[in-house]
């Protein structure tokens, strides 16, 4: 199996060819935004030398990182430390999240639960919005909640309600979020069994789940 085929889980030829045609239009500038992308600790692409950011846990023990990539047709890109080359990582990085902050992913109140949880998914990105400031403080304001737990699961989804809620609402959260953690029907990769604690629109800690 290629290194193409170890990063993005493909052991086809069909899958390296699409792969390889990619990374070329990486590299003719034809695909030239970066985003962020959350990645958890046993991704096979840090073993690689992948370009990331610890997000939760340290050293030999991450838990959640934050990988940086280019959004081609069927794959992520990923930043290698030959990509870095020559530029300033923090102006790389800041590259992304400026391109995550123009990512459009607006939040769904559920009806069905008294409009006490609200969801954003389906863009590529919803779940990597925790990391945009101003995301989040819109579901502090939805909410009017100054605590928020967040549930990001799996890529493309993201589910939030208000840290004070009843225990009823946060047992049917956790619920929530362990149904789409398991439900691996639309093949969307899972990011971590846990729920973030958010505060001023910033992530203030993780509640680890299933442990």
């Amino acid at each position: 199996m290629g290194l193409f085929s170890k990063l993005f889980g493909k052991d086809d030829k069909d899958a390296d060819r699409r792969v390889e045609e990619e990374v070329n239009m990486v590299q003719s500038g034809a695909i030239d935004k970066i985003y962020p992308i959350l990645k958890p600790g046993d991704w096979i692409g840090l073993r690689h030398g992948a370009v990331h950011q610890n997000l939760i846990g340290t050293g030999e023990n991450k838990k959640l990182v934050i990988a940086f990539g280019y959004d081609a047709p069927t794959n992520f890109v990923f930043l290698m430390p030959h990509d870095m080359e020559g530029k300033d990582p923090a102006r790389v990085f800041q590259e992304a999240y400026d391109n995550l902050e123009q990512v459009r992913s607006d939040f769904e109140l559920l009806d069905a639960l008294g409009n006490k949880v609200i969801t954003a998914s389906g863009p590529d990105f919803a779940s990597e919005k925790i990391l945009s400031e101003s995301h989040m403080r819109r579901a502090h304001e939805l909410l009017q909640a100054d605590e928020l737990l967040v549930s990001i699961p799996r890529r493309t989804c993201m589910m939030v309600t208000a840290r004070n809620a009843s225990q009823e609402l946060l047992d049917t959260f956790v619920y929530m979020h362990n149904h789409t953690w398991q439900d691996d029907s639309y093949g969307n990769a899972q990011i971590i069994n846990a729920l973030f604690v958010v505060k001023g629109g910033k992530i203030e800690g993780i509640i680890p789940l299933g442990e």
